[in-house]
């Protein structure tokens, strides 16, 4: 068991299958690189701090527990499901994600450049002031979201449905939307120079007040279902709002 171990020093440790939700010391600050805790109960445990480096969190089941701070660079988290839990201004560079499920989670301020949360389901989860450029949402589904002045440039979006997500402020130069669903969503004052709209289908994204200046592939058909006003620049450059035929769909 995990909690018969030096905690200050458990790099590598095996601890599959390990039930962590009964009270216990807190693993604040632990050394926990490299360990296996695969199928592991995490409900309610306290990782503040934490060094998790390529360690294995597939299948885990975490609820009310607390990862702020935590090292978690190229860790493993696979089909993992995560409620009410911080990760608060966590590290996690090319964090691995895929087809993990999250409700209610804190990633608030936290480092996931080339984070992958591939098929991904993110429900109610706050992303604010995130740095995470080069990281794949694609095929997830993002519902009620919030990614207030993160980094997202560079960052895969195609094929994800993203449902009443703000991006208010963010960075998203040369995202990719390309073939996502858009339901919605504050974009204000969001930069998304260079970002691709192909086969996007967009109702009643919210761009007014956004910078779409050389974002690529947009129709008029898509900007005619979203929302544009004055303070909206328009892929030429130009002033919003949109006005179907004017050809301010097209960057310069």
């Amino acid at each position: 068991m995990l909690d018969t171990l030096p905690l200050s020093d458990a790099g590598g440790v095996e601890v599959t299958g390990v039930d962590l939700s009964q009270p216990m010391s807190p693993q604040q600050r632990a050394n926990l690189a490299g360990a296996d805790l695969t199928g592991a109960d995490l409900s309610g445990a306290q990782f503040t701090g934490a060094w998790l480096r390529n360690a294995s969190l597939s299948e885990a089941v975490i609820r009310g527990a607390s990862f702020r701070r935590t090292k978690l660079d190229h860790a493993q988290m696979l089909d993992a499901s995560v409620h009410d839990s911080s990760f608060a201004e966590a590290s996690g560079e090319a964090l691995n994600l895929h087809q993990s499920r999250f409700y209610a989670v804190d990633w608030s301020d936290s480092q996931l450049s080339r984070a992958q949360f591939y098929h991904a389901r993110l429900q109610h989860s706050r992303f604010a002031g995130v740095m995470a450029q080069n990281a794949s949402f694609g095929g997830s589904k993002i519902d009620h979201c919030d990614f207030s002045r993160a980094r997202l440039d560079e960052v895969k979006f195609n094929r994800s449905e993203i449902i009443q997500c703000a991006f208010r402020d963010a960075s998203l130069q040369n995202a990719d939307f390309r073939e996502s669903r858009l339901r919605g969503g504050d974009f204000y004052g969001a930069k998304l120079a260079g970002a691709r709209f192909g086969g996007a289908q967009m109702q009643t994204a919210d761009f007014r007040g956004a910078d779409l200046r050389g974002a690529r592939e947009l129709t008029s058909e898509q900007l005619m279902q979203s929302l544009t006003n004055r303070s909206t620049i328009l892929p030429n450059g130009n002033p919003g709002p949109y006005m179907r035929y004017s050809g301010a769909e097209k960057p310069r």
